[in-house]
């Protein structure tokens, strides 16, 4: 079977939370602590153990997968929102689905959610707008010269859980649109800040178009747990 001709990007590195979310964490006796957010949080188990010390009848947890392949992230968060509906609690399905794929900013996002249902408190050192789940934020501290490509954009922002699951290529092709279409805008203000950039050899390559894209599924057998 032919490979992808998208490499997907891994789980980005660790990333903080405000120090009265992780001291919160730190009482709850927790079967491991969350080293990195976004991976650990993933699974969906973390958070499911944690509403366990507050509803210990509604998160029973032997009924959750321990494991980190998607079906079992999917399960997991299955049975964490029909708990939360049976108790009229809501998580925003952007940062499950964020979380699930190791999207930038969701995890953390998704904690200060359950810390706030939780403990009925407001994080103070939270700053700025709801985060978009991109590495825009990280692109941003670049220079230039050292951002990505648009093919780079949609390999970095397009993970292989999300293809998995939703296998439909249509939308799949929308979503990798929607990544260049926000990369060519990007572009269009860096010219119109820094137009001397744009005289330089360095941009004189051709673009990638929109007919250009093409989202291939992955192979079953090539995807690694995430």
């Amino acid at each position: 079977m032919a490979r992808s001709s998208i490499c997907f990007a891994e789980c980005p590195k660790k990333t903080g939370l405000p120090r009265e979310v992780v001291k919160w964490l730190q009482t709850l006796d927790l079967a491991f602590y969350p080293k990195n957010v976004r991976r650990d949080f993933s699974s969906g188990y973390l958070v499911a153990q944690i509403f366990s010390h507050y509803y210990p009848r509604d998160f029973s947890l032997h009924s959750y997968d321990r494991g980190t392949s998607l079906s079992a992230k999917q399960w997991n968060w299955s049975q964490i929102e029909w708990s939360l509906e049976k108790r009229n609690l809501y998580l925003k399905k952007e940062a499950i689905d964020g979380t699930i794929h190791c999207k930038p900013g969701a995890a953390e996002l998704l904690v200060l959610e359950v810390y706030t249902i939780l403990t009925k408190g407001r994080v103070s050192d939270v700053e700025g707008p709801e985060p978009d789940f991109t590495d825009e934020e990280y692109q941003n501290l670049l220079p230039s010269l050292a951002r990505s490509t648009a093919s780079k954009a949609i390999k970095n922002n397009l993970t292989a859980t999300e293809l998995k699951a939703a296998p439909d290529i249509s939308t799949n092709q929308r979503k990798a649109e929607n990544i260049l279409r926000r990369h060519h805008e990007h572009k269009a203000a860096e010219r119109i800040l820094n137009p001397e950039l744009w005289s330089s050899p360095a941009w004189s390559r051709a673009s990638v178009s929109f007919k250009e894209i093409k989202v291939r599924q992955p192979a079953k057998h090539s995807l690694v747990n995430y």
